[in-house]
């Protein structure tokens, strides 16, 4: 698919969808592939291995729909806790995604980011994980962030503690803080908060993940494990949101 493959109008109609329905960023915790690999006999990193052909396919109809950014929760700081032989395996099919994804990120006119401790990976990914940001820097398509060793509260606690450092410097009055103060110090900072936030494999749980961005996002569950989710679960998702009434706390002033 190139960047000019968007869907027309018409093409969005006939897919029960139009221009106006889409959301600008879209959000999705991607869970369940281990159960998936075992629910099916299989080891929990064969579900891994299909989870990126999820991945291959929900960024490439996000592109086509439009979307001006789509984040995805791939590996959180807790996720340390794994048996050392999923880790190792995970962060082999992490660097191969890199590898393989660089030109067809580049097809697509992406603009990669990547959000998260990346100090602390392994050198090799952080050298491909350049790579693929440098290549795409002139790009203007749609946004694919990866949060990578991402866990929301260190997030917060590392922004506040270089807040508090330009205080205790004289360069931030305490009065001037403000919410734009915080947003700038995120890792996120000058990303669009998400307008939809998915999870799958039917957990209703924030598991540590944009907890400031997603603030007003919407939510939407989805009982697949992330292995089985596709184009039209994606498509099922957005015209759910688009039936939402986003009042952020306010009234509807038609109602």
């Amino acid at each position: 698919m190139s960047r000019e493959e968007k869907y027309s109008e018409a093409q969005l109609v006939e897919i029960g969808l139009s221009r106006a329905m889409i959301p600008g960023h879209i959000a999705i915790i991607m869970d369940g592939n281990g159960r998936w690999a075992q629910q099916h006999g299989w080891p929990r990193i064969e579900g891994h291995r299909r989870g990126v052909s999820s991945v291959r396919s929900i960024v490439e109809e996000a592109s086509r729909l439009g979307l001006g950014q789509l984040t995805l929760y791939c590996f959180s700081s807790e996720n340390w806790k794994r048996p050392p032989k999923e880790l190792s395996l995970l962060m082999h099919l992490l660097k191969q995604y890199l590898v393989e994804e660089r030109r067809e990120i580049q097809r697509q006119g992406l603009q990669f980011r990547v959000i998260g401790n990346t100090a602390g990976l392994d050198p090799m990914i952080q050298k491909e994980m350049q790579k693929t940001i440098d290549a795409s820097e002139g790009n203007n398509g749609m946004t694919l962030c990866l949060a990578i060793n991402y866990g929301a509260r260190l997030e917060i606690t590392e922004a506040m503690q270089r807040i508090a450092k330009s205080v205790k410097s004289g360069q931030l009055s305490p009065e001037d803080i403000c919410e734009k103060t915080i947003a700038d110090h995120l890792m996120t900072a000058g990303m669009p908060d998400p307008d939809l936030l998915i999870r799958t494999a039917g957990e209703y749980r924030i598991s540590n993940f944009l907890l400031w961005q997603i603030s007003y996002s919407e939510i939407w569950v989805s009982e697949k494990q992330w292995p089985e989710f596709r184009e039209d679960d994606l498509r099922d998702a957005i015209r759910d949101f688009a039936r939402r009434d986003r009042r952020y706390g306010g009234l509807n002033p038609l109602k």
